[in-house]
């Protein structure tokens, strides 16, 4: 997942980076953004007018109880890169390394930390079982039903500010 990640926003930043440095002023990056913003918070209004009041276990969910290390590695590459919104995600969060003037270790390190950021989620549970063992699987059990009852909940919260956040940045930057 976290690799993925990586790969992810480093060709989004690395095309966004490419692109802008043959511009004088890369207004087109701030488009990128309000539009990128805008494409996040239509999918947060149309996830939050379209869910189910039931809250079942998404296909690929069922799929991870029942992984081999090898299926996972699959499923995560599926989930990370073949993901429409993780995809906009990278590519916001690219567009938006990319396009500033910053030196490219410090670029680097925001790819790093963007991406820490968000395998956090994915790591959080591996992390907890691998070191405290099978005590960890009654609050990670009641973790997992929380998140799935209030699943569109927490999806919508994230991409709106995210959106906005997007949104905001690429208007300032005009």
């Amino acid at each position: 997942w976290f690799a993925a990640i990586v790969v992810a926003v480093s060709v989004f930043a690395a095309l966004s980076g490419a692109v802008a440095a043959g511009y004088a002023s890369p207004t087109w990056v701030s488009w990128v953004r309000i539009m990128a913003g805008i494409a996040l918070i239509g999918i947060a209004l149309r996830k939050w007018f379209t869910r189910s009041a039931d809250a079942e276990m998404p296909g690929w969910m069922k799929t991870l109880q029942d992984a081999t290390p090898r299926s996972a590695l699959v499923l995560a590459l599926v989930l990370s890169l073949a993901n429409p919104k993780i995809l906009l995600l990278a590519a916001a969060a690219g567009v938006n390394i990319g396009g500033t003037d910053s030196p490219l270790s410090q670029q680097i390190l925001a790819v790093a930390v963007f991406a820490v950021i968000a395998s956090v989620t994915v790591a959080s549970p591996v992390l907890a079982y691998t070191v405290a063992g099978a005590r960890v699987l009654g609050p990670l059990t009641h973790a997992k039903d929380w998140l799935l009852r209030n699943n569109t909940a927490v999806l919508v919260v994230v991409f709106l500010i995210l959106g906005a956040l997007l949104i905001y940045n690429g208007i300032a930057a005009l």
